[in-house]
């Protein structure tokens, strides 16, 4: 409880004592990191081998284009084991960031993470400002050099108090991702139980006008997007044609979009590229409806 407490105190008087700047990148970068974290926890297939969004499948997809690219390839075959480290790291930076405890290390927490996630995914990403990832290595760097310059900012120490507020910390790092898991905001893609053309993929009650789904293509274990319109139904490889990242619908912008090198592509206009470094559209995969079924055309 007077942990609780401590924390409490803390973070209400350090809001009074920092400056417009600094308030503002810790307002901003920790909502961020959590919600980066919450992203993840919520997405049922990050940890889950075979899904579009599967972490060892981007992790593979980095290592061919990033000049660390020997490290990734090393941790592949634990790669549900680095996701969980990530999301409960960036759930901790970001809580840590708001509540105020442990500061300078939570801000050097956010570079590290900024910066692997920099040199792993979008390294070679040009121009150069589309990699969000160099930006807020760059903002979590200028906010530790502002916390270095501020008297004001508590020392790192190992008294019990310290280590009770960042094992509460770590505590609810650990809370967000169980809740995250246990609240998803989709579901994991749909395995047909036959396979080849013909191979149902989901029933048409089951997929309203206007609604995707992720799937994976019985014969070619492919995972692609299916999307139904009024105008009958279609889908696409989830594999970006630039360096083979799974790409995602954000139903906000209404593109498919890659998480690598932000590469984006137009759904409804032949999956064309609309910007990024890709050069040529998602691949089509044939379906149909057929009865009660979308069927693999």
């Amino acid at each position: 409880m007077n942990a609780l407490q401590s924390i409490s105190r803390g973070a209400m008087s350090s809001w009074a004592t920092q400056n417009r700047a600094p308030r503002l990148l810790r307002v901003f970068l920790g909502a961020t990191f959590i919600y980066a974290g919450w992203d993840k926890a919520s997405d049922p297939g990050f940890l889950t081998q075979g899904e579009p969004t599967y972490i060892g499948t981007q992790l593979a997809a980095f290592a061919a284009n990033s000049p660390i690219g020997f490290l990734l390839n090393r941790i592949l075959d634990h790669a549900t084991y680095v996701g969980i480290l990530v999301m409960v790291a960036e759930f901790a930076v970001g809580i840590a960031t708001l509540l105020w405890v442990a500061p300078a290390t939570a801000a050097f927490g956010g570079f590290l993470l900024s910066v692997t996630l920099w040199l792993s995914s979008s390294f070679y990403t040009t121009p150069y400002f589309l990699a969000g990832d160099s930006a807020y290595a760059v903002m979590w760097l200028a906010y530790l050099l502002l916390l270095i310059g501020n008297r004001r900012m508590p020392a790192t120490n190992f008294q019990r108090r310290s280590v009770l507020r960042t094992a509460i910390v770590g505590a609810l790092a650990v809370a967000a991702t169980f809740a995250g898991k246990a609240l998803p905001k989709g579901s994991a893609s749909v395995k047909s139980s036959t396979k080849g053309k013909g191979a149902q993929i989901i029933k048409v009650a089951e997929l309203p006008v206007g609604k995707t789904i992720n799937f994976v293509h019985s014969a070619q274990g492919v995972p692609a997007i299916l999307f139904r319109t009024k105008a009958g139904v279609f889908a696409y490889s989830a594999i970006c044609t630039h360096e083979g990242c799974s790409v995602t619908y954000k139903s906000s912008s209404k593109k498919l979009i890659c998480p690598c090198h932000a590469a984006q592509f137009d759904p409804f206009a032949g999956a064309k590229v609309v910007s990024g470094p890709a050069e040529r559209p998602l691949d089509k995969v044939k379906v149909k409806i057929s009865g009660a079924w979308v069927v693999e055309a």
